[in-house]
């Protein structure tokens, strides 16, 4: 009896019309807004570059990153799928075929084809597309790749230019992973496709899978891949030029002995793995000759490149590695004081002798009176209570400069007063308020950084609302600050509604912004638009204070607008702010161009970058009021901002073009002499040999801080601006970023670094170096000494126990003369009151340490009246201390002798022995000249 077999049932896979029309439809809704989106957010960008005049740069990244994402995608996309397509061809006759499969003990008919074409043509255009995004975010590589200049500069292991290594490695390195993904993925598919044969191989043996189709396929794909490894491979050596190791960083002589020839062996292994593998595929069809071809560049790689590296490292190099390795420790300190501008460090002595006559007072009169005394944390929280005027204004941060005036030049420190948004009243926390009329800060205090009220508040140059000056030279006639540190929302300006300027008693003042900055709202199409890319579309399309000659100020944040227009530069974390000649506002931040493949350079972690090469080669000049950003370029050397301004050559200006009131006040950045400082503590060295032992090892000295809960704690001394006149230099009132050195693990000075920033001298770095023959106290250890001393001790306890807290301040180490003078402020702060008041000035040279509750009591405390009298009250015709001046009369000498002596019983009594000594012996010599009055 037969019996009768089910007919097969074939599954309809697909969806149905109107379920697929749907999905068509919502799909096709996604694209449209999301192009849309993208459209309009496109040119609400445009109109910024417009409003600030960049827009050439706009749109040459815009071009170039839409060229990157339509050329990688398609190309990709084609490169599958014309892969895929010769595939289906190859492997069609069995891989295509419908087949039985069993489902629940139920044969069912199975067309591979209905999935595998539709899915080989969704992969190639996904991985198109993800290829597509990846590689316009690496334009810069592209573009810095196509406008390199030409340098003359070559490594000593490969011979490559510098070029090579910061231009056109980045890019081989990019296109290499390019074509390694997509070759695997060629790989992968050609064994999928190979694989699908194989079921029907067992339930259909005539099956043509033995006639090679497959075979050569896949030998074909692992060739291609191959030979991609090959040049990955090959391109892997380079990168060992910058590899750091425990004792230098670079090749070692290991590597440049055995593994960078080994691993271009295992390239050239792999290239001719890959011609055994074509060879094979299309004549002699051997399962055994593809093992042959995959085993030949692993058993190189493993022989050359792994056993007799570590062979010759721990037998041969590692006895006298010393001896192997100079000159390679020699290549990386040559390259690594290249990578960080530390081949251009002037070296010089100095003595640092104890005596005061070396601290030369009479000739370094200038220093003294520019020594900085504020400290700006502590100035900060005074300028918030006294400055500040209503809650929601702001000073965020306080910066250091020097600028003319009396005829000569003083430090400065000064503050941008800005609206803090967080701190505006909930009251006036509306649309009209946030967006209309509190639309910017106002003004700038100034105050001399080494000088006191006798209530220990600052002596302001630039202070109050309106500005008020107190020097003719220096004035604010555009106080307004629309762009700056704190203006992170979008404000409209020129619409019906006065904005908020300044209060002034129980009054405020108003104005109305006269400025360039901005978009102009425009017709009812662009206000929607504008709405839209802002986020509001409730109130803006509405309003009627809004007006089409209206302006909305978007990215007013100083640091939006840089990253905006230069994004491939980076940026000081402390940007500050200058007053003009004019009395306009402006900020300064400098830029830096960076490289982690710099050759035989170590790597040094900079604002959480690790990186190999810096140069501070721009300074950015924004103004306050329009928004407006020029970039200046003052390092012409650097060869990744000469290829900059090759693909941007109208956004970079030369230095020689920036306003000479502008570029007065710019300065050696912090970021950089603290990086600089960190490397050189090693890197000073230039003999391997006590590289290798690190026999001359330095660090930033430290120094004993404070912390809330009177805990005491060391930290690194932070670079500080001094006005000052270099040992060995002519030039007076010099402005210099000051950076002390110790000995690693001790706390005695060996050195300091000067960077300076005026004049033709600017961006040169000096260190001066200490005689190794004797111990010279660090800051540590004179923090020790102010510590240790009995009078001082007694009254930080005492203060600090009646509701109130000691503050010390940044303790200054001042190169002055032949010697250093150390200056500490000290700061009292009321536990009710966030404000410190200067409260005593600790002096300190290597031998003596006075202190006094001014900075001028300080120093007679600590020298001697004498020593620090200006020379214009020590001329010949004027009386000197051995020579007293005749009186008028002997009544006078007596009332002078009893005061005399009642200011020696005071400054006893507060413990102030020193100036007591001193006023004693002032009285001495009245009662001499009293006693030569009264003979006959």
């Amino acid at each position: 009896m037969s019996r009768k077999v089910p007919t097969p049932e074939i599954i309809d896979v697909g969806p149905p019309k109107r379920r697929r029309l749907k999905i068509w439809l919502v799909a096709a809704a996604l694209v449209l807004f999301l192009a849309l989106s993208r459209i309009l957010s496109i040119y609400v960008s445009s109109l910024w570059f417009v409003s600030i005049g960049y827009s050439a740069v706009y749109w040459y990244v815009f071009k170039l990153k839409l060229a990157l994402f339509f050329g990688s995608a398609i190309l990709t996309a084609l490169l599958l799928s014309l892969t895929f397509l010769l595939f289906q061809r190859l492997f069609g006759a069995y891989a295509f075929e419908q087949r039985t499969i069993i489902l629940n003990n139920q044969p069912f008919q199975f067309s591979p084809a209905k999935f595998i074409r539709p899915l080989g043509w969704f992969i190639a255009a996904l991985v198109g597309i993800v290829y597509g995004f990846s590689q316009k975010e690496h334009w810069r590589q592209f573009a810095l790749y196509w406008n390199q200049p030409s340098t003359n500069v070559s490594d000593p292991i490969f011979g490559k230019s510098l070029g090579f290594y910061l231009f056109s490695l980045p890019l081989y390195d990019l296109l290499s992973s390019w074509l390694m993904g997509v070759t695997f993925i060629i790989l992968v598919a050609a064994l999928a496709y190979s694989l699908l044969g194989l079921p029907q191989t067992v339930l259909k043996p005539s099956v043509r899978w033995s006639s090679g189709a497959a075979f050569r396929g896949v030998c074909c794909a692992l060739a291609l891949f191959l030979i991609v490894v090959s040049w990955r491979t090959y391109l892997s050596r380079f990168p060992f030029l910058w590899q750091d190791h425990a004792v230098f960083s670079g090749v070692t002589y290991t590597e440049a002995h055995y593994t960078l020839p080994a691993l271009l062996i295992v390239a050239i292994a792999l290239v001719i793995a890959a011609i055994i593998l074509l060879v094979n595929a299309f004549a002699v069809r051997r399962f055994s000759l593809l093992l042959i071809a995959l085993a030949l560049p692993l058993a190189v790689y493993i022989i050359g490149v792994i056993l007799v590296p570590s062979y010759i490292q721990s037998f041969i190099v590692k006895p006298n590695e010393l001896d192997r390795e100079s000159p390679y420790i020699g290549h990386n300190i040559e390259w690594t004081r290249r990578g960080f501008s530390l081949d251009q460090v002037e070296q010089r002595d100095f003595e640092a002798e104890t005596s005061t006559a070396a601290l030369d007072l009479t000739n370094n009169r200038d220093s003294i009176e520019n020594i900085r005394l504020w400290d700006w944390r502590a100035l900060q929280d005074t300028l918030r209570q006294i400055q500040a005027i209503r809650t929601y204004y702001d000073f965020p941060d306080v910066d250091v400069d020097r600028y003319a005036t009396g005829g000569t030049t003083r430090q400065m420190m000064i503050a941008g007063r800005e609206i803090n948004d967080d701190k505006l009243p909930s009251s006036s926390r509306n649309w009209i308020n946030e967006r209309l009329i509190y639309t910017h800060g106002y003004g700038v205090t100034m105050n001399s950084a080494i000088g006191f009220t006798p209530e220990g508040l600052p002596q302001f140059v630039l202070s109050n609302m309106p500005v008020e000056s107190t020097a003719p030279e220096i004035k604010v006639t555009r106080p307004e600050i629309y762009y700056g540190e704190l203006t992170d929302r979008y404000v409209y300006v020129k619409t019906k509604q006065n904005e908020f300027d300044y209060p002034q008693g129980d009054t405020n003042t108003y104005t109305t912004y006269q400025g360039t900055g901005g978009i102009r709202i425009g017709n009812r199409l662009r206000r929607m638009i504008l709405a839209w890319s802002i986020g509001d579309l409730s109130k803006l399309p509405f309003s009627n204070d809004v007006t089409s000659d209206s302006h909305v100020l978007i990215n007013r944040n100083i640091r939006d607008i840089v990253n905006g227009v230069a994004p491939f530069l980076t940026y000081d974390k402390d940007a500050y702010i200058v007053v003009s000649n004019e009395g306009r506002l402006f900020w300064i931040l400098d830029a830096f161009t960076e490289s982690d493949y710099f050759p035989y350079s170590t790597h040094h972690d900079v604002a959480d970058n690790s990186l190999n090469y810096i140069r501070n080669s721009v300074k950015v000049v924004i103004d306050a009021y329009n928004g407006t950003a020029n970039f200046y370029v003052f390092d012409n050397q650097d060869p990744i901002i000469n290829a900059y301004r090759r693909v941007f050559p109208n956004l970079f200006q030369d230095a020689s073009q920036m306003p000479a009131d502008l570029r007065a006040h710019v300065r050696y950045p912090e970021t950089l002499v603290r990086a600089q400082g960190e490397v050189y503590s090693l890197y000073h060295t230039l003999n391997p040999k006590v590289f290798f032992q690190r026999e001359d090892v330095w660090s930033i000295a430290q120094q004993i801080t404070v912390t809330a809960d009177n805990k005491k704690q060391n930290t690194s001394i932070d670079p500080y601006y001094v006005m000052m006149q270099l040992p060995g230099e002519q030039q007076k009132n010099e402005f210099v970023l000051i950076l002390p050195f110790t000995p690693a693990s001790r706390n005695n000075m060996i050195g300091w670094m000067a960077g300076r920033s005026d004049g033709e001298y600017y961006g040169k770095l000096v260190a001066y170096n200490f005689p190794k023959s004797r111990l010279i106290d660090g800051p540590v250890q004179i923090e020790s000494r102010i510590d240790q001393n009995a009078q001082l001790s007694e009254k930080f306890s005492l203060w600090n126990q009646q509701g109130s807290r000691v503050i010390r301040g940044h303790l200054l180490v001042i190169p002055m003369g032949r010697s250093l003078l150390f200056v500490e402020p000290v700061y009292l702060q009321a536990e009710r009151s966030p404000m410190p008041e200067l409260r005593l000035v600790v002096l300190a040279t290597q031998e003596k340490l006075a202190f006094g509750e001014t900075f001028t009591e300080a120093m007679n405390s600590l020298f001697g009246e004498e020593a620090v009298k200006p020379p214009a009250q020590q001329q010949p015709n004027q009386p000197t201390p051995q020579q007293p001046a005749p009186s008028a009369d002997l009544p006078q000498l007596i009332d002078r002798a009893i005061q005399e002596f009642e200011d020696y019983q005071r400054l006893t009594s507060q413990g102030k022995l020193g100036e007591a000594g001193q006023k004693l012996e002032q009285h001495k010599r009245t009662l001499e000249e009293i006693r030569q009055k009264s003979k006959p």
